[in-house]
């Protein structure tokens, strides 16, 4: 039997949250005064509450309850899913009562939450387009993001309009919690963050709502303080994987051009996923002076990444805070490394840890962010011949072999793919001569065969950027260079 829409929204809420039959009516009323009262008793066949949601969103449209921007609709349908969201105090004491029975299951129920009530955009998630490509370093993972919807012109005129506002400060703000939202600042009425300490620090944890891999979630400071890598960088990361099973925690550089795209807020990412990164292998196993009980090594990985392992965190947190160390202050000419120029520093490490077995993992990842009349962009940034495919900054996740490309591909690779079928005449101009190389080299009979070239390209160039990103190149002359900064921090006899 069917029954109208706010009907089984309000049946959703009393099933899946805190509310009693004794609410129905009052569920009801409290929807109804959001969308509208005409047509809310249309049948409805939808099966899940973010269904629901998106055809009261719909309704409440047609009635002039809410804008035709997506931004507006976005805030009403955040304000509709925190009705089934319980409280940010009782979402923590649930989460910490179940954590001290199985940490495991109080993650998945708070991850199970954020999906459920719409935080996590399932559905726009499963709009991208990923696949892998096998490479000399592992099978690579590359997505086109089709998740966020492209700004509407109308929206951008409307935030225009909007008055100036600095609360939240900024995304990753705990303020976000339960916010509202604006046409210049995304709904978060459904928002619920898992508060915990680090050390003497308080932080949050939340998830992504735009996931780029399973379970991504978002470890942020509770003090808007800025990026910093430091010693206590390498103590919260190894802290986190303790805390949080199965999960790796990464965190971007705190240098522009070699790191992510917000660098006012202190934060990390993590999640429930296996790069490419997290395989590969040592290529040059390393003993430090005074750290023989910490296992360390250069990966066989495109960018620069010292590997250091053992059971004991404060060890590897003392020789990663020496390797840090050393790297700010270093410089090798011969291959274009330097400190600093012009009073800028240049050196810093994306450091990524993760936990195997009884032994904590941390992957050093160094970074150099000089620029040069050649390389205005970033020398160890993907350089101009591809940057048709990625020009962003090279960030956490494109660090550890998850390639994160801008929408426009999706058009513009099937016009390669098209092109390679003799179905177009050109491309566009930035692709033509990659287009016309793959041309040269492909002699497809199919569409099929058309797109598989295509992606395998597009690994392959997805690897030549981190080549690219990455300080010691992998070359004789390369690896040498990176044995002596390796000896610079300290190497113990044995290695000689």
């Amino acid at each position: 039997m069917t029954r109208s829409v706010v009907d089984r929204f309000v049946d959703g809420l009393i099933l899946s949250s805190r509310y009693e039959e004794l609410d129905r009516i009052y569920l009801k009323n409290r929807v109804m005064a959001l969308v509208g009262e005409v047509g809310v008793e249309q049948d409805s066949h939808a099966e899940t509450l973010v269904e629901l949601k998106d055809e009261l969103v719909a309704l409440a449209v047609k009635n002039g309850h809410v804008g035709a921007l997506l931004e507006e609709q976005d805030m009403l349908g955040a304000e509709l899913m925190d009705f089934m969201t319980p409280s940010p105090s009782q979402v923590n004491q649930q989460f910490w009562t179940s954590y001290e029975t199985d940490p495991e299951q109080a993650i998945a129920d708070f991850h199970n939450l954020s999906k459920r009530n719409d935080y996590i955009k399932v559905g726009a998630i499963a709009k991208n387009i990923y696949y892998q490509v096998a490479t000399e370093y592992g099978d690579l993972e590359i997505t086109i993001n089709l998740s966020k919807p492209e700004k509407d012109p109308k929206a951008i005129a409307a935030a225009k309009l909007v008055e100036t506002s600095d609360y939240p400060q900024c995304l990753l703000c705990m303020e976000n919690e339960g916010y509202q939202g604006r046409v210049n600042h995304p709904a978060r009425a459904n928002h619920r963050i898992i508060r915990l300490n680090l050390g003497q620090e308080k932080w949050g944890f939340q998830y992504s709502p735009y996931a780029y891999f399973n379970e991504h979630a978002i470890f942020l400071n509770t003090e808007h303080v800025p990026m910093a890598i430091t010693p206590k960088t390498f103590e919260q990361l190894l802290d986190l994987v303790a805390l949080f099973p199965g999960y790796f925690v990464g965190s971007n550089s705190d240098l522009p051009i070699a790191g992510g795209s917000i660098l006012t807020h202190n934060h990390y990412q993590g999640g429930r996923h296996r790069f490419a990164m997290d395989c590969a292998e040592i290529g040059q196993e390393l003993v430090f002076a005074d750290f023989e009980d910490v296992v360390a090594g250069i990966v066989k990985w495109p960018m620069s990444v010292i590997r250091l392992s053992g059971e004991d965190k404060s060890r590897l947190v003392a020789l990663a805070s020496k390797i840090l160390e050393k790297w700010r202050s270093y410089s090798d000419e011969a291959v274009q490394i330097l400190a600093s120029s012009n009073g800028e520093l240049h050196h810093t490490i994306t450091p990524i840890a993760r936990r195997k077995g009884d032994c904590f993992e941390l992957d050093l990842v160094l970074r150099d962010n000089q620029t040069s009349a050649a390389f205005p962009d970033g020398i160890y940034h993907p350089h101009p011949d591809v940057q048709h495919i990625k020009k962003e900054n090279i960030g956490l996740i494109e660090v550890m072999g998850l390639a994160i490309l801008p929408p426009r591909l999706k058009k513009e690779l099937q016009e390669v793919v098209d092109y390679l079928l003799g179905e177009v005449d050109q491309v566009a101009a930035y692709h033509q001569e990659w287009a016309d190389k793959l041309k040269s080299q492909n002699h497809v009979q199919s569409s099929e065969q058309a797109t598989q070239v295509v992606q395998e390209a597009v690994g392959q160039v997805f690897c030549r950027v981190l080549e690219d990103a990455g300080v010691y190149k992998r070359t004789p002359e390369g690896q040498a260079a990176f044995l002596r900064f390796a000896d610079y921090v300290g190497l113990a006899d044995e290695n000689i």
